[in-house]
Order: C-alpha cells, then sequence, then structure tokens
C-alpha cells in the first residue's frame, strides 16, 4: 500500500492557495480543470515531497460546506515553528492553539480544516509570545 493524497474541499480557490502556498509554503505540483464535472483539482505538496500531496478540490458551483471539523486535520513537521507561526499571523491567520512548549501549534484554513503544525525534533525551547499565548477559538 502507499499514501496519494489526502482531499479536502475549499470553497475559494484563490483564498485557499494563498493559505497552503504563500502562507504555509506548499507548492502547486499540479492543476486539473474538469468542465463536464464543473470542478477544479490542485494538487499542492511540500517542496520535495511531491508524492505527499493534498488535493484541493473547488467546484465551481457555490456549495456550502460544513466546518470540516470532523475530518480531523493535516499536520505538517516544520523546521521552526515560531518562524512559521509569526508568518502565518503576520498574514492574518488565528494560531488557534500557539506553540506554547516549542513544539506543536493549530491553524485553520480558509474553510476551517485544522492544520497541525509540529516542530522538527528536538522541540525548541518556549519563548515569547507563544509560552503565554492562550488557546484561542476552536482547533
Amino acid at each position: 500500500m502507499r499514501y496519494l493524497h489526502t482531499m479536502v474541499r475549499v470553497s475559494n480557490l484563490d483564498e485557499s492557495l494563498k493559505f497552503y502556498c504563500d502562507f504555509l509554503g506548499l507548492k502547486e505540483t499540479r492543476r486539473k480543470e474538469v468542465e463536464a464535472g464543473r470542478f477544479t483539482l490542485v494538487f499542492v505538496a511540500p517542496a520535495g515531497q511531491e508524492d505527499r500531496e493534498v488535493e484541493l478540490t473547488y467546484n465551481w458551483d457555490p456549495q456550502e460546506y460544513s466546518e470540516g471539523r470532523n475530518f480531523g486535520h493535516l499536520a505538517f513537521e516544520v523546521d521552526d515553528i515560531y518562524a512559521v507561526c509569526a508568518r502565518l499571523q503576520a498574514n492574518g491567520v488565528i494560531i488557534n492553539r500557539p506553540p506554547r512548549e516549542g513544539k506543536m501549534a493549530f491553524v485553520r484554513s480558509p474553510d476551517n480544516i485544522s492544520i497541525e503544525l509540529l516542530q522538527k525534533d528536538p522541540a525548541l525551547p518556549a519563548q515569547e509570545p507563544w509560552a503565554s499565548m492562550p488557546n484561542v477559538g476552536k482547533w
């Protein structure tokens, strides 16, 4: 068995690509427009790990999606969790569960998909403002 990808539905493709590519740092690996089915598939992955894709499915006709919390979450290992959280926060992303202990944080995509960020071992030493920052909203 080989892992292929995870699919999440997105309501605004441009906002989702900004989040996943510009903010999180994933790269678009391929795209498929399916006019007959009225949807677009965009695959994104970490640089150098193109075989670990997230499929963003955008249906052209407006649809209402639930929060996605029943999905669980996507998890990404990062080299510097503080730098990633600072970049996300600077771009208006709420840090729902701050990396207080230098190891784990949660944010949410524009479609409320929970994203877990995990510091590549070892955990970074605790530092402010993260160490004393409270949780915000759901994660």
